[in-house]
């Protein structure tokens, strides 16, 4: 009993239900390791009992909790302020200094702040005034009880819902790495990106383009393909670079010149050999190209102009850009497990690595100026976006977790929970559940800080985005963590105060005017898509899952979808439509040995429910016609019958490509994230050959009129 009532005080599940019906006991050998990760020994009876007794000492003793939100007033509706001021003492101070430089005295709490925060009918007018004024932002909120005590919390004010799409829009969905143009380096960069939004957007109404995350990879041979397992969620990785368009290439002379153009010439061989001869994408040979010609290009002395913008980058991003471009400096000659480096390297504060800065200044200035023209580009795509007249613009993807052996990672060490994991206890999909291999934040070390990693990986991600897409958005209520060593079943789920993680995104989300989405797919528990909903977060629907669970199972009618949705027919992880309608993914995963069932089963529950789908599009008079690519067009067609806000187009569909981009369950037995985007045949298609396609156009034709979303039948 005490060792659930510590660990309830830390927000650590001792037990889970996969279902409404089914309770699972947590370990206790995992409650106890989760803890000890959290900086708590649970160890014995007796070392249980006095943790315990200091977490409930703190708990009464403590004004209030390090980070505080209140949701500014929209409109005609009230604030709502924090709940926490009511249990404040009576005669305690509160003084306020805003992040706009401001000081401010604020009502005593137990008479004005208490009677608002308390949610009274009798709110006095001045106390609800004062609070409702104040700017939204990060603050230090310093509270002083009558009897000594003062503590210092974190004030959130966040809008009460994040931006909407200003209008129904529809986009492609793309995995970058996928898009190859007759210019790119053997894999899409954000030049290709920038041209498919302007054409997409002008030729054909597209209102945005979603792509996979752009996140730095760790570096090494062969490198993690994964975008969700990244170095860093903070900085973009240069390998997406156009290198033509980095202005400093036109001002290489010499013997320079020559290098450089023969680099060219090895990356035009590598592009041909992806998209005539039919190889898959090398990243690693694509980044060997590309590093080698960004040595070239930073040895042009940048102009002035060009030198007062980087300083300006520098300063802007401070001591994380420093951290981010030593960790790859220090991974050139160490290697990039960073673990194994040399004592004292290990740590970014230390002495040591203090004198490798200095040591390594050159490289250092190097990754930052790589991280620099990466941001430029980006804005370039996000402004061709926005040229082209799309609604939305950019969809940039956050991944949930980063690589333990990368440069966040070690920057942040304090901020992650040593030994541990996050992944997904065992369910319908997975009966052994799955461990990601990402470490996890500690909640207690975020509250702490004011949300601060938090908040600088939003800042830096939308500073480019028209809007960003939060995978596995269910991590901003409880994450599930596997000790290090433990099988997945063994791991519990770690609560985080989620409503300060949506509060922090609601904030900076508006302070770049951009929507937000959620991967909301999978286990989510009960009341999670009703507090994302009611904050303005967008949700994701897919077709294929789109069924009345609690009734009859069959297909779900459009009218019945939510509104607040970006609504699919596939996504990265799952078979393109022409796949799932032919039954091919389903002989892919027999021969890779991934079936649960005999292969005839599977077959035959496959072909029920794509009947079922098909017989729902006809009797709604949207399959005039028979042939996969009049399916396909159905499925879109039916895709604009729902209210959902945004439909998004798999850019594979368009062309007819059956073959999925990453398929779970499988490391090295299928080429994951590695594949161009392709014809029905297989054939790898350009961009310039996609823009082309009447196939393509013929499946935007039935997008491409301007309709509203029709309304959303009343929950």
């Amino acid at each position: 009993m005490s060792l659930a009532r510590l660990a309830e005080s830390h927000g650590v599940a001792t037990s889970y239900s996969p279902s409404p019906d089914v309770t699972v006991l947590v370990p206790d050998d995992t409650v106890v390791s989760v803890l000890a990760a959290l900086g708590v020994d649970a160890s014995t009876a007796a070392s249980v009992d006095e943790a315990l007794s200091r977490a409930e000492s703190a708990a009464a003793s403590r004004l209030l909790p390090p980070t505080l939100v209140l949701w500014s007033a929209r409109h005609d509706e009230a604030a709502e302020l924090p709940s926490a001021l009511a249990a404040l003492p009576t005669g305690t101070t509160l003084r306020l200094a805003t992040e706009q430089g401001e000081s401010l005295d604020l009502p005593a709490a137990g008479s004005a702040a208490a009677a608002v925060a308390a949610g009274r009918s009798d709110r006095p007018a001045s106390a609800v005034s004062t609070w409702t004024l104040l700017p939204l932002g990060v603050h230090r909120l310093e509270a002083r009880a009558p009897d000594g005590r003062t503590v210092l919390s974190t004030l959130v004010v966040a809008p009460g819902r994040l931006p909407a799409p200003p209008a129904r829009t529809h986009g492609f969905l793309v995995q970058l790495y996928s898009l190859l143009s007759s210019r790119s380096w053997g894999m899409g960069d954000l030049g290709d990106l920038a041209e498919l939004a302007t054409w997409s957007g002008r030729a054909l109404g597209a209102g945005f383009v979603q792509i996979n995350p752009l996140h730095a990879a760790v570096p090494g041979t062969p490198t993690d393909p994964s975008p969700y397992r990244p170095s860093s969620r903070r900085f973009p990785d240069p390998v997406h670079l156009r290198i033509e368009a980095v202005p400093e290439y036109a001002y290489v002379l010499g013997p320079d010149r020559a290098r450089l153009d023969a680099l060219v010439e090895q990356a035009a061989a590598l592009r041909e050999s992806v998209l005539d001869k039919g190889a898959l994408i090398d990243r690693d040979a694509v980044w060997e190209l590309k590093r080698a010609a960004l040595d070239i290009l930073a040895g042009v002395p940048l102009g002035p102009g060009r030198r007062v913008e980087y300083c300006d980058f520098l300063a802007a991003q401070g001591q994380a850009l420093e951290d981010h471009a030593t960790w790859y400096a220090l991974a050139e000659v160490h290697g990039p497990r960073w673990r194994d480096w040399p004592d004292g390297l290990r740590d970014p504060r230390s002495d040591e690595t203090a004198a490798a800065r200095r040591e390594l200044l050159d490289r250092i200035d190097f990754h930052c100026r790589l991280a620099w023209l990466t941001d430029g580009q980006l804005a370039a795509a996000s402004r061709a976006a926005e040229d082209s007249g799309m609604a939305v613009g950019i969809v940039h993807d956050l991944a949930v977790g980063v690589h333990p052996d990368g440069a966040d990672a070690w920057a942040q060490q304090d901020t992650f929970a040593a030994g541990m994991s996050v992944g997904a206890p065992p369910d319908a999909f997975n009966a052994l559940g799955q461990d990601w291999g990402l470490p996890p934040w500690r909640p207690d070390v975020l509250a702490a800080s004011g949300f601060a990693p938090y908040r600088g990986l939003l800042k830096g991600l939308l500073r480019n985005a028209g809007a960003l897409r939060i995978d596995h958005v269910m991590g901003l209520f409880r994450l599930w963590w596997v000790p290090e060593g433990q099988e997945p079943t063994r791991g519990t789920y770690v609560r985080y105060d989620a409503e300060a993680m949506l509060a922090v995104l609601a904030l900076e989300a508006h302070r770049a005017g951009a929507v937000v989405i959620g991967e909301d797919l999978g286990t989510v528990e009960p009341g999670v898509r009703e507090a994302l909903e009611r904050r303005g977060v967008l949700g994701t629907s897919v077709l294929w899952f789109e069924r009345d669970w609690a009734g009859t199972g069959r297909p779900l009618p459009p009218e019945s979808w939510r509104e607040g949705c970006v609504a699919t027919a596939t996504t990265h992880d799952l078979p393109s439509t022409a796949a799932r309608l032919t039954g091919e993914h389903v002989e892919l995963r027999h021969r890779l040995g991934l079936l649960t069932h005999p292969l005839e089963r599977e077959q035959a529950e496959e072909q029920r429910e794509v009947a079922e789908w098909l017989d729902c599009l006809a009797r709604l008079g949207l399959l005039p016609g028979g042939g996969e690519e009049e399916e396909i067009r159905a499925v879109y067609r039916f895709l604009l019958r729902t209210p959902a806000r945004m439909v998004g187009v798999w850019l594979p569909d368009a062309v007819g490509d059956r073959r999925p981009q990453n398929l779970p369950g499988t490391w090295d037995q299928y080429p994951n994230w590695r594949l161009p985007v392709a014809d029905a045949e297989g054939r790898p298609m350009s961009l310039e050959q996609l823009a082309a396609s009447p196939r393509l156009h013929a499946l935007m034709d039935v997008l491409r009129p301007p309709t509203a979303p029709p309304r959303a039948r009343p929950a």
